[in-house]
């Protein structure tokens, strides 16, 4: 029998913030969030705690402030090298089932006409799903497993992926809970905003409707530039069949865009994703009337997160496709 009262541990009162019952229950503040993410990005809350959280919070769905100081959390424990820069920071944590990635064609030539773009994943948490980091070694993309690697792939190539795990690896343990937890946990929506290297832009591809305006509201809270769209799957991909509404922030104001649909009618969707499509096209050596709508679109987007207007961000990726270097 136990006589003397134990000690409240620390990160409790996070729990207890989200937990309370429907009338006690609320979101953190931005200074809560911080520290709460702090806490267990420094391994200061138990294993059962951060199961908790995590499922409260996806209960709960997550706020812009709290969104805002998770990522101020992690930023505050990121050692990257002084000066490195890029335009786009691009997030691929989604994973494509319907559709081939057709983004990472759009990435490939944006780099080549000398956009700096740093792209980041979770790997493969989700069965069924084509991932980013499986294509990386086909289409030529540099796989970085430290800063200094990135900073050399973008000297000679404009582009480098490198894994969450490589730079942030209690988020990506946090990620692979995935599967132990039964759902995805706010830490697939939070990692698509950490641009971690305060890029000129960061682009996010957000699916769930609602979340898009909580992603620029975050961004916009944090001081950066960023651009929300519901890609593909997912991922920072225009869907060529579907109206894109484009959420922007951009110096502390925000701005909406609607686009029409590329197609006028509805692709079939594909039997099966074969990757070595990709670069069968790239090469030119065979034609998809979507996918050939999907990475011009989606290099469109990124020059128009860049400060280009669409018709001409349209034209201008049209000119830099045809000018890609096929062989590549």
């Amino acid at each position: 029998m136990t006589t003397i009262t134990p000690e409240e541990h620390p990160f409790a009162q996070f729990v207890r913030i989200l937990g309370k019952g429907k009338r006690g229950a609320r979101s953190l503040t931005r200074e809560e969030a911080r520290e709460a993410m702090g806490m267990l990005l420094d391994g200061r809350a138990e294993e059962i705690q951060l199961g908790a959280f995590l499922m409260l919070l996806r209960h709960k769905e997550e706020s812009a402030e709290e969104l805002a100081g998770f990522s101020e959390a992690v930023r505050a424990r990121l050692r990257v090298p002084a000066g490195l820069s890029v335009d786009l920071d691009w997030p691929s944590y989604a994973g494509k089932k319907r559709h081939l990635p057709w983004y990472l064609l759009a990435v490939k030539c944006l780099a080549q006409s000398g956009v700096r773009i740093l792209m980041h994943g979770g790997g493969a948490h989700t069965a069924g799903r084509l991932y980013s980091e499986q294509l990386l070694g086909p289409l030529d993309i540099p796989l970085c497993r430290d800063w200094n690697e990135v900073e050399q792939a973008l000297r000679g190539r404009n582009l480098a992926f490198i894994p969450l795990g490589a730079w942030m690896p209690s988020l990506q343990r946090m990620i692979e809970l995935r599967n132990t937890l039964g759902l995805r946990s706010p830490i697939h929506s939070l990692a698509r905003m950490l641009n971690p290297l305060g890029a000129r832009c960061s682009l996010q591809s957000i699916f769930h409707p609602g979340y898009q305006a909580i992603h620029r509201e975050g961004s916009r809270l944090l001081g950066d530039s960023a651009v929300v769209i519901k890609g593909d799957g997912g991922e920072i991909e225009i869907n060529p069949d579907a109206v894109s509404h484009l959420f922007g922030t951009a110096d502390g104001e925000n701005w909406d865009e609607e686009w029409p649909a590329m197609a006028e009618q509805r692709h079939v969707k594909p039997e099966r994703l074969d990757p070595a499509q990709l670069q069968a096209f790239w090469r030119g050596e065979s034609e998809d009337d979507y996918g050939r709508l999907a990475v011009l679109g989606t290099m469109a987007l990124a020059l128009r997160a860049l400060g280009t207007p669409r018709a001409q961000a349209l034209a201008e990726a049209q000119r830099q496709w045809d000018a890609r270097d096929r062989s590549k």
